[in-house]
């Protein structure tokens, strides 16, 4: 075999994998066919001077990979000093052959600490631009087992190694950001399930009803529909579903079906290929391929375009999707959680929910109800909020509450739920960083009377009134806000384009001051 078959033929096998322990079982194979060769060592030039880190070896039969140091003896260091400043020099030979290990430090000190008997060696240094990035040393046990055509052959390989030593160091580095990544994952999953899961407040009272549904439906795949007002925990339940049931290790993907655009809605919950629309560059996975294997909390569905809705249905009814301009069928091994503040029947009446989605969504739904039915949870929420804001402004310590706080806090008939509990408490920490806080601010709510949601008989009115009466209340107090932080759409705890679409159908026509 001339020089350049035995180039391409060698190459073939140490650049054939990414691992690189099996590139040389791979390369050793072939070489002991033409030379000597009992045994391959790659060695990283990443340490001291006064150590050799071996990264894989292996011979005809079995391979491994290592991750050891060898500390090397005096006299080796001074070899190791020797043959730099022939490489800075230009004066060393591409492969260096030792056929006498006893006569020479450093190959003696090698071969000794790895456990390997007497052997001849060939080093084939990896340098570039004058530094040492590694060797591969091909061991033959005894003495005087090299010859220059030997050496001559397995300095042509010097190029293909280090295109080899290099991927198997990418791949591992890749393989260890995954490690990282994954966990990372369960910590942070862990973290949810804590915050989210395991502890919702509320439910040994005001959501003990709930809880007992959530821990009924939790252990199996039915789709859950959860219904309550904006503001009322609906995602905190969702996840609570989620980290109690048996995919709590998978993915937990949420969708905000009213603040996609309806031009990208497929494609945000079911990808695209590339070239699929203007603009499609590359594939995208969508949200329901992102949670195979997990759930899918797909929130404000009432907003979900009809056309995405009959994809909808036939995800439910399938568990297949298909991405937008593709062809090929994706199975999906999911578990579908909807929530929604409005009355889907009502819709369903108005053509804008499609009846067969309703019916397939509706398997289990849970009522999350109001604050306003549950105030027993304010003083434990009030707690929550005090202790969560008060880290979130960095203030040194909680403020106390004034003694008639607490009450002022349970007379309000809060409209916006516990979301706006929540954004009540920040706002007066803002305004009184000392304390105590009194929440006064609230009585003068109170007493405008707009929106209050009674529960007298006397007072039921149409509920777009009641919705219209709040709007144009928190729109007032906001100067015509309605995007933003401190805007109507933060106050109302929902995102700025239901709120318009909101304002739109119940004809509420309102400029900014």
């Amino acid at each position: 075999m001339d020089q350049l078959e035995f180039f391409r033929e060698a190459t073939l096998r140490i650049c054939g994998n990414l691992e690189i322990e099996k590139g040389l079982r791979a390369c050793i194979g072939f070489l002991s066919k033409h030379m000597p060769a009992d045994r391959i060592y790659l060695e990283r030039h990443d340490h001291g001077p006064g150590e050799m880190r071996p990264l894989a070896r292996a011979n005809t039969e079995v391979c491994e990979r290592l991750d050891m140091l060898v500390h090397l003896s005096d006299e080796a260091r001074v070899s190791v000093e020797q043959t730099r400043q022939a490489i800075r020099t230009g004066n060393i030979p591409p492969v260096i052959v030792v056929n006498r290990p006893q006569q020479e430090p450093l190959t003696r000190c090698f071969l000794e600490a790895l456990g390997e008997p007497s052997s001849s060696t060939m080093s084939l240094l990896l340098i570039i631009e004058g530094q040492v990035n590694g060797a591969v040393i091909l061991l033959a046990e005894g003495n005087d087992r090299f010859d220059d055509d030997h050496a001559r052959l397995f300095a042509s390989l010097r190029e293909p190694f280090f295109v080899a030593m290099s991927n198997a160091l990418k791949h591992r580095e890749i393989l260890g950001l995954k490690d990282l990544l994954a966990d990372d994952n369960r910590f942070l999953h862990g973290e949810l399930r804590r915050l989210a899961g395991d502890n919702i407040i509320g439910a040994n009272f005001g959501l003990k009803e709930v809880m007992h549904k959530v821990n009924q439906v939790a252990p199996l795949d039915s789709p859950v529909l959860l219904l309550g007002e904006t503001g009322v925990g609906k995602d905190v339940i969702a996840n609570a579903i989620h980290y109690s049931s048996p995919r709590k290790n998978g993915p937990f993907i949420t969708v905000n079906c009213g603040a996609i655009p309806d031009t990208l809605i497929d494609s945000e919950l079911f990808g695209h290929e590339k070239g699929a629309f203007t603009g499609a560059v590359s594939q995208k996975r969508g949200r329901f391929e992102r949670a195979d294997k997990g759930t899918i909390f797909l929130d404000e569905i009432a907003e979900l375009p009809l056309l995405s809705q009959t994809r909808l249905l036939h995800v439910l009814q399938n568990k297949t999707i298909e991405r937008v301009g593709g062809t090929k069928t994706l199975n999906l091994d999911i578990r579908v959680i909807a929530a929604t503040n409005q009355d889907l029947k009502e819709r369903i009446k108005t053509n804008q929910f499609r009846e067969d989605l309703w019916f397939r969504l509706n398997v289990f739904p849970i009522t999350i109800p109001p604050l306003r039915r549950r105030k027993s949870d304010i003083p434990s929420l009030l707690q929550h909020f005090l202790s969560l804001k008060s880290k979130q402004l960095k203030l040194p310590d909680i403020p106390s509450i004034s003694p008639d706080a607490l009450k002022t806090l349970m007379d309000y008939h809060w409209p916006g739920n516990v979301r706006e509990l929540e954004n009540i408490v920040e706002r007066t920490l803002i305004l009184d960083r000392k304390g105590p806080l009194n929440f006064d601010h609230l009585k003068e709510d109170q007493a405008e009377g707009d929106g209050h949601l009674t529960e007298e008989p006397d007072d039921i009115v149409n509920l777009d009134e009641v919705d219209m009466r709040h709007i144009r209340k928190i729109l007032n107090r906001t100067e015509g806000k309605i995007h933003g932080p401190g805007g109507a759409a933060d106050l109302l705890g929902i995102n700025a384009s239901t709120l318009r679409n909101r304002m739109k159908k119940l004809g509420i026509v309102y400029k900014r001051n």
